[in-house]
């Protein structure tokens, strides 16, 4: 249907750059991306630019293509999700406003090819048919529906930040986690092997931090698409002449509110900071994150049972765990602290962090299906 409109002379054509990672699901994502996506693509009549991300300097790549591309979209895994906004983000925050404006507008698309997805379980429907995956976000992308996604600015103190749109993970679970693939030769059995061998090591296997969090913000109002008509130019000159000639404003001073930090101590088998928007509710009147601290009292068997759990739902927040709703927090950890965080999937060195959230920073394509169930939730 797509590629038997007619695209009449005098309109231009919608431009589309594509971030793929040749590298994703093990080399295969190349192939994977060009037999089933990239046919798609060009018969709805895109005008498509590959950027590979295997190279230096795709920041300023990217930059250049800002302003002329109607639509981004990332082709790969988590971690190709996270390289692409790691430059995004930072030229979203630090370049100059008109830039800054026009990105804001730009959607984005992820068609899922690696290894890891999981962007792909808030923006379309499960499917165990990869192929089929692949066309069904594709199509996505072209009907056009999007939903806006929370983001995470993850900062140490000297690295510069990453930015992760499900969450950062640190504790056991992850670390069990990580090592499932080692035992592949035990098959279904291999994600219980990897979380009992784990418990061959000191246990409980606590993690002490102290944490410090601010609460929810309010969510401001949705600003209008349309732009108000700009005024005539009489309009104007009377504006200017009288901002000219009225004498200055005087200055008031306001008094500015503390924030008000809650701070705790830390003593969990995992801690997970996670975005909503793996529960997205497009009417919610606040925006937060959610904080996880499991307890520390659980035993080896609950330890090996809930590991499957984890594994299909990494930031589950199970029964008997203390819950937070913060719109930013600090975690600092003990000095000589070792391990590793899981931010989107990726492994990261453990160190002192402050995470902030950008509420509804980014636009994502998502399956019409999936945003009229998320309207039809928030009606019930």
């Amino acid at each position: 249907a797509f590629g038997n409109q007619l695209i009449p002379s005098s309109m231009p054509l919608k431009k589309a750059t594509v971030f793929l990672n040749p590298a994703a699901c093990k080399g295969k994502a190349r192939n994977l991306f060009e037999k089933n996506a990239a046919p798609i693509l060009h018969l709805s009549g895109l005008d498509v630019t590959v950027v590979k991300t295997d190279y230096e300097g795709q920041a300023k790549k990217l930059l250049e293509l800002m302003e002329n591309t109607d639509l981004i979209i990332i082709a790969g895994g988590d971690g190709t999700v996270q390289e692409v906004l790691r430059e995004l983000c930072p030229g979203l925050l630090r370049t100059v406003v008109r830039l800054r404006a026009v990105f804001s507008k730009i959607p984005i698309g992820f068609i899922p090819l690696g290894k890891t997805c999981t962007l792909s379980h808030t923006l379309y429907p499960e499917s165990m048919n990869q192929v089929q995956h692949i066309t069904n976000a594709t199509l996505a992308i072209l009907k056009g529906e999007t939903v806006p996604l929370d983001v995470l600015q993850i900062k140490g103190a000297k690295e510069q930040p990453v930015f992760a749109v499900s969450g950062l993970r640190w504790g056991s679970y992850r670390d069990a986690g990580v090592k499932v693939s080692k035992y592949w030769y035990l098959g279904p059995l291999k994600t219980k092997a990897a979380h009992f061998f784990s418990t061959f090591k000191e246990w409980p296997q606590k993690r002490q931090a102290a944490l410090m969090y601010l609460g929810p913000t309010e969510r401001p109002p949705e600003e209008p698409e349309e732009k108000p008509s700009r005024p005539p130019l009489y309009v104007r000159l009377y504006r200017r002449l009288r901002l000219y000639w009225s004498s200055p404003p005087k200055e008031i001073p306001q008094d500015v509110t503390p924030e008000d930090w809650e701070e705790l101590k830390l003593s969990t088998i995992e801690l997970s900071i996670a975005t909503r928007n793996r529960q997205l509710d497009l009417t919610r009147t606040e925006d937060f994150m959610d904080i996880c601290i499991e307890a520390d009292t659980v035993s080896k068997g609950q330890f090996v049972n809930r590991g499957s759990q984890k594994m299909r739902d990494p930031h589950t927040c199970p029964e008997g765990s203390q819950y937070i709703q913060a719109s930013r927090c600090i975690l600092q950890l003990p000095e000589g602290t070792e391990g590793s965080f899981g931010i989107d999937n990726e492994e990261y060195e453990a160190m002192p962090v402050e995470v902030k959230l950008l509420p509804r920073k980014l636009r994502f394509f998502c399956d019409p299906r999936i945003r009229e169930q998320m309207l039809h939730a928030a009606v019930q």
